[in-house]
């Protein structure tokens, strides 16, 4: 196991006092919110240091497992190419380059099957639309935030984030030149849309809480400065989006909180003309719109708690007519549009699905897949002219694989599946269902997977992930780098609490504001479950959990702290009652509808205060914990899981805490490929030590 040879960082005490509801508190470390001050970096540094003197013996088996990696990724690859307007589109990577490279090539007459060179080199004839390579040159983080086409080919808008903040410079690329133009807007998000003759281009900017609340109309090759406001949302519940529909026809943009929406459209024809609302926003109603022939098409929960598909004319929208009717316990998740068929995104029983309605009828059929667990949702579909759609399908041992399904004939054809190099065989692998039982009698599912002949004896360590926030579900998926861990012995298993959207909208209902703590117990329930199933054994046993479920991280290791031998928590938001308490940060206003207003509601507050991690540190025996977070993550702020090992060390110093802070990153941590590989060999080779593997 791991042994720190020097003293761990110890973080000053420089009392801060808040009170709401006549509840007085005192925090300690209220000071590392201090971005900008020389003694929070030195203390980030600290940590980052003592971090890596604490984890340096395991620098061979970190090197190990990103070569791993490395070793199983097709580093010179392309992604199976799409057909829009007479171009295959198409993302190439190339070995040694951290980027992808966003290419096009002509269609050529009589061409229906997408070009693919086994090799994964250049498509011949192609042209280089984006090197994100090119691009990152002398920085160390790049993201892409738009990468969005005009409808005739000509114009690429993309936008650009060098810092990891998620605040983006838009710009406009003259496809026919290769010709950068001098539209440039800084600090817009993403998003944008285009008008149907490419001539105006729409896009999005936040107010000071780092909410997209204003869409601006761009005339190409004019300045920014003449840019004008569309729409603005003063409703700081809201969130904004703006896209173009399939079908080229309309611009949309939709206004949405966490229990409410409204959507406005523009003629795509017509762009400087006015928003016009679809439906009036009500409390508590979501929908969302998609533009089919001489209709709307509305996924709705109006009455309909699990959503039921409408339509209503798109020429003067109206009433709702039912096509789906409400069926609880199957979640309507999204509605695609295209010329000939409907096909609806779905999930039932914890699986997902897709639904077709031929021809725009209510004879719809569901389309079958192999395996009891899987992974499957529509992928790239730009054309809405077209008899066949494109499918991303993934298992825990099925790589992700791309499908073409013709919408007519029935018939699915395998375009691709992600090459997983040396000997690696899906037959040496088992996935099982499994289900525990909550302290309130509620079944959970639990996914799992593991090397075949994996003794079911609890001698196996095991890795427990969960999320549990905002309708978000873990469904099944395929990763290269958790092979290290299986072909080393390693369980891998997803428990799939409430606060989720796996078993529908009430299991997210049950697991959000005055019920959060289901969420919690949930985990908990379902990490004793795999200890009494004989998967694995407490001492054997990591959990792990990122963003709100690295909440659900500092929460379960005060409320199980012996169910656990280490715990994982990235970027996680483990200080949320603070956070929440202060309207003026990111997010927090929108995110009360998620968690209840502990400003307005002292019962809000109280039970917030009652699973807040940071503000329930004991003097207990404390799992191992390694906190991974970043400085310029704008979703969870860094000094989040900064308080909270401070905290940890002072009250519980016999326990073992890490903090590793990105210094130039953000909420999804390092961007190029390679380091990201380097960051995940990082947190395996931790994880294993705790196992007391070393090789």
């Amino acid at each position: 196991m791991n042994t720190e040879t020097t003293a761990a960082p110890v973080a000053k005490r420089v009392p801060a006092e808040r009170t709401h509801h006549g509840d007085t508190v005192i925090d300690e470390y209220a000071w590392l919110a201090a971005k900008d001050d020389p003694e929070t970096i030195a203390y980030l540094n600290a940590e980052n240091a003592f971090t890596e003197q604490s984890t340096a013996r395991l620098g061979t088996l970190r090197e190990t497992l990103f070569n791993e990696t490395k070793g199983r990724t097709k580093e010179t690859d392309l992604s199976v190419p799409t057909r829009k307007n007479g171009y295959w589109y198409y993302t190439r990577t190339v070995e040694g380059e951290q980027y992808g490279i966003y290419c096009r090539r002509a269609a050529q007459d009589g061409e229906t099957d997408p070009p693919m060179p086994e090799d994964g080199t250049p498509i011949s004839g192609e042209q280089i639309l984006l090197d994100g390579n090119a691009l990152a040159e002398g920085h160390d983080f790049f993201a892409l935030g738009t990468f969005d086409i005009s409808p005739d080919g000509r114009w690429l808008a993309y936008s650009t984030d060098f810092d990891g903040d998620e605040r983006f410079t838009l710009r406009v690329k003259d496809l026919s030149t290769d010709e950068v133009l001098g539209d440039e807007v800084p600090d817009t998000f993403y998003g944008s849309a285009w008008s149907a003759d490419g001539s105006t281009l729409f896009y999005l900017t936040v107010d000071e809480s780092w909410r997209p609340y204003r869409v601006w109309r761009h005339a190409v090759g004019t300045s920014a400065e003449a840019d004008e406001i569309v729409y603005q949302e003063d409703d700081e519940r809201f969130w904004v989006g703006v896209e173009l529909t399939r079908s080229e026809k309309f611009i949309v943009i939709e206004a949405h909180s966490k229990v409410t929406s409204e959507v406005r459209v523009i003629p795509a024809a017509n762009p400087t003309g006015a928003p016009a609302v679809i439906a009036a926003r009500r409390q508590g109603v979501e929908y969302s719109i998609e533009h089919h022939g001489h209709r709307f098409l509305v996924l709705h929960n109006d009455g309909a708690e699990d959503f039921a598909l409408a339509y209503t004319s798109a020429d003067a929208p109206g009433d709702w007519v039912p096509m789906i009717e409400h069926t609880p316990g199957t979640r309507l998740e999204a509605v695609d549009a295209f010329a000939n068929h409907i096909v609806v995104s779905l999930r039932t029983a914890g699986l997902t699905g897709i639904r077709v309605l031929p021809d725009g009828s209510t004879e719809a059929y569901d389309i079958d897949f192999p395996e009891p667990l899987y992974s499957v949702g529509l992928d790239s579909n730009p054309e809405y002219q077209t008899n066949t759609i494109r499918l991303h399908y993934a298992s825990l041992i099925t790589p992700d694989s791309i499908f073409d399904y013709d919408l007519v004939t029935r018939q699915m054809v395998l375009r691709k599946r992600k090459p997983v190099l040396g000997d690696f065989d899906p037959a040496g692998y088992e996935q099982h269902r499994d289900w525990a039982l909550a302290d309130d009698g509620t079944r959970v599912p639990i996914s799992l997977v593991c090397r075949a002949g994996t003794p079911r004896d609890g001698s196996a360590p095991c890795v427990l992930y969960g999320y549990g926030s905002y309708e978000a579900s873990m469904d099944p998926w395929f990763s290269i780098p958790r092979l290290s861990l299986l072909d080393r012995g390693v369980v891998f298993a997803v428990a799939h609490i409430r606060g989720g959207g796996e078993l529908g909208r009430r299991w997210y209902e049950t697991g959000k504001m005055l019920s959060k703590k289901n969420t919690f117990t949930d985990f908990v329930a379902a990490a004793r479950h795999v200890v009494k199933a004989g998967w694995t054994a407490p001492d054997r046993l990591v959990a792990r959990g990122g963003s709100a479920g690295g909440l659900l991280m500092g929460a379960v290791a005060n409320l199980a702290p012996d169910a656990f031998a280490g715990i994982v928590a990235q970027v996680p938001f483990v200080d949320p009652l603070n956070s929440i308490l202060d309207p003026s940060l990111p997010l927090t206003v929108t995110e009360w509808e998620e968690w209840g207003n502990p400003l307005a509601d002292p019962e809000v507050y109280a039970y917030m205060k009652s699973y807040s991690p940071y503000e329930n540190v004991a003097s207990v025996d404390y799992p191992a914990i390694l906190a991974v977070t970043s400085l310029n993550d704008t979703r969870v702020l860094y000094h989040e899981p900064a308080k909270w090992i401070a905290r940890l060390r002072a009250t519980a110093p016999q326990g073992s805490y890490l903090l590793k802070t990105e210094m130039g990153a953000g909420h999804g941590g390092p961007s190029g490929r390679y380091d990201s590989w380097k960051e995940e060999a990082f947190v395996a080779a931790w994880i294993l030590d705790r196992f007391g593997i070393a090789a």
